[in-house]
């Protein structure tokens, strides 16, 4: 059985009954537990269920982020995969580029994994800042208002201070993705910042883990085309077809 066809079969399992255990998948699909523990992986990366400990439970919908995490909450969260996402980022930014950096906890693994200090570059984060000239790099910041639970600069003023620049390379965080939803986070400042600042920008990215294509949030601050997504792996046949998502994990067992 193909792994399309083996996926198809426990998803239609899971959505009929609710909850399926790992040993009545084994079971009904005559499949070894590594496989099937395996299949529930990926298959809770792409949304199409919730795994859970030694089975998987049905979702009906996307998860809703109604209200950002603080950066010290989200730091423990897919961090191998953040890592991976920063590390090819860094490698985009060139000598000479003028780089605008978000805040967040990816592009924060981005600025861990830069190199390249022939660049300016200008964040709206306050640690992003100081890891910046902590690397001897040319580093701006923008004025504003911060923002205590993510600790980065946020209202008019900032946004007034991105439409004066014009970035070579800019890289984003986001709390949702969607090719139907876009970019998705949960305030309407930090939105307008984003929105300002990919609009200033020759060549914008969205870094994001893949657990931030099962979300939503409130506020949609990019369409999902208006940028290139750098991300760990690619689940979803939808997003391969959308032609602007790079994959930096996809070679690498679960």
């Amino acid at each position: 059985m193909i792994a399309e066809e083996r996926w198809s079969r426990i998803t239609n399992l899971v959505n009929s009954r609710g909850v399926m255990t790992v040993a009545q998948l084994m079971e009904a699909l005559d499949a070894s537990e590594s496989t099937i523990r395996r299949d529930l992986g990926r298959l809770d990366a792409m949304g199409r269920l919730r795994k859970v400990h030694g089975g998987a439970t049905r979702v009906s919908s996307s998860e809703y982020v109604m209200v950002d995490q603080s950066m010290s909450g989200r730091k423990g969260l897919h961090v191998e995969e953040k890592r991976a996402i920063g590390a090819y980022a860094a490698t985009l930014i060139q000598p000479g580029d003028f780089v605008f950096i978000d805040g967040g906890t990816t592009t924060e693994c981005l600025v861990d994994a830069l190199t390249e200090t022939n660049a300016t570059y200008l964040t709206n984060s306050l640690p992003h800042a100081q890891k910046l000239l902590a690397k001897g790099c040319r580093t701006l910041l923008t004025g504003g208002e911060a923002k205590p639970l993510t600790e980065v600069m946020v209202g008019a003023e900032t946004a007034d201070i991105l439409r004066r620049y014009h970035f070579t390379v800019g890289f984003w965080g986001t709390n949702g993705a969607s090719p139907d939803t876009g970019f998705t986070t949960p305030e309407f400042e930090e939105a307008s910042v984003k929105r300002v600042g990919i609009a200033h920008t020759k060549h914008p990215y969205i870094l994001c883990d893949s657990s931030k294509f099962k979300s939503i949030s409130l506020i949609t601050f990019a369409e999902f085309n208006d940028t290139i997504v750098v991300t760990d792996r690619i689940y979803d046949q939808q997003l391969y077809d959308t032609g602007n998502v790079i994959e930096v994990m996809g070679d690498l067992p679960l």
